[in-house]
């Protein structure tokens, strides 16, 4: 159970890890959980400008792709309160969609929520067309709008959590050791998670699961977030160093892997954090399966496989340093990518909220989509 002043304000009563929302509103504030200062506090910034946002953006405070997607969401709607006239609120509206698109290329659910924002606000404004409203009222009706397509966003994904939940939990039996890279839980979406909502439910269920937490180099988000999640919902976790997964794999210790998404291309080729690669790869020499969990957001159809993805790189001092203290020689070169692509043959199934996608992927993927504005489609 969590509990924070915030959360007190925002929920009654104690809730469970896997239903905490890292980003909610409250009237017309925006509040966000610092993931940057977890495990050690739990803290909910309050967020007052598109900029500040974009800045939490970048700096990881806010992470996950369908977390960000969220926060995306609510960015467009704070930029427009401050806004004298209709004409202003959209000038801000799409300079919010333009600031906050630019801050990470990798993660599709952003760039989706955005774009879902963006044609939410011409809607209102093409009705509004031959309205003799005074623009008050019309500001006031934009707002709105705005205000309820964000809280969709948000409801929506908290739902397709849950669902994909339930539709990888068919897969889990009690007792079982899996695998899971980076952090694709609770905090990094609208609740219950990706990768983590299958546990979740099989936890919620009485499954005696125990998970294996690679820590995530550089920036450590399965130690520190990964493991602080499972640990806070009674889930047995035990963190390794990333480069000890294979040896696991070879003791006959790890069951199934299963990972989170940033991007999925057509073809069914996955972009996810910096490591997930070489763990399909020793899943696949050791006979173990590798799921990725995701909803229909984190699909880009558009992109017919994975090397049309944009890989985000990073600052080279996430991996230099830690915590300001260096770690190598000052001047050394550095190479530091967020992502790598898993190639769909590797890919023993892709969970959804709809059921388990499998190969061929190019078949299942766009069967899945149909009727369904996904990635940068919307």
């Amino acid at each position: 159970m969590l509990r924070s002043n915030l959360m007190a304000q925002y929920r009654e009563e104690l809730v469970p890890i896997q239903r905490v929302t890292p980003v909610y509103r409250q009237g017309n504030d925006l509040f966000i959980l610092d993931q940057s200062l977890l495990p050690g506090k739990v803290v909910f910034q309050h967020v007052k400008s598109v900029d500040e946002l974009a800045m939490y953006i970048r700096t990881l405070a806010v992470r996950g792709a369908p977390a960000i997607g969220i926060a995306g969401a609510y960015g467009v709607f704070l930029a427009v309160q401050n806004a004298d006239s209709l004409q202003a609120a959209c000038q801000d509206g799409e300079a919010a969609v333009a600031t906050l698109g630019a801050t990470r290329p990798t993660a599709v659910n952003l760039r989706w929520a955005l774009r879902r924002m963006w044609k939410r606000m011409q809607a209102v404004l093409t009705s509004l067309e031959s309205s003799n409203l005074p623009d008050a009222e019309k500001l006031a009706l934009l707002r709105n709008a705005l205000r309820d397509e964000a809280d969709s966003i948000l409801e929506e994904d908290r739902r397709l959590g849950l669902a994909i939940g339930r539709n990888g939990c068919s897969l889990l039996r009690d007792g079982m050791s899996v695998l899971t890279h980076c952090n694709a839980g609770a905090i990094a979406t609208g609740g219950y998670g990706t990768a983590l909502a299958p546990i979740y439910v099989a936890h919620e269920q009485g499954y005696r699961l125990h998970i294996f937490a690679d820590e995530t180099r550089p920036l450590l988000q399965g130690m520190r977030l990964t493991a602080w999640e499972l640990m806070t919902a009674g889930i047995d976790v035990t963190v390794i160093c990333d480069n000890m997964a294979p040896f696991l794999m070879q003791q006959h210790r790890i069951d199934m892997v299963i990972v989170g998404a940033d991007r999925i291309a057509a073809n069914g080729d996955t972009a996810n954090k910096i490591g997930t690669y070489g763990l399909a790869l020793c899943a696949k020499a050791h006979g173990i399966p590798f799921y990725i969990a995701a909803p229909y957001s984190t699909f880009d159809p558009k992109l017919c496989c994975g090397a049309e993805i944009p890989i985000e790189q990073r600052d080279p001092a996430e991996v230099t340093a830690l915590n300001g203290q260096a770690l190598a020689p000052a001047g050394v070169k550095v190479y530091n990518p967020a992502f790598d692509i898993t190639p769909g043959e590797l890919i023993t199934g892709i969970i959804t909220e709809e059921g388990i996608l499998k190969p061929p992927y190019h078949q299942s993927i766009a069967t899945y989509l149909t009727g369904k504005s996904a990635g940068d489609q919307y």
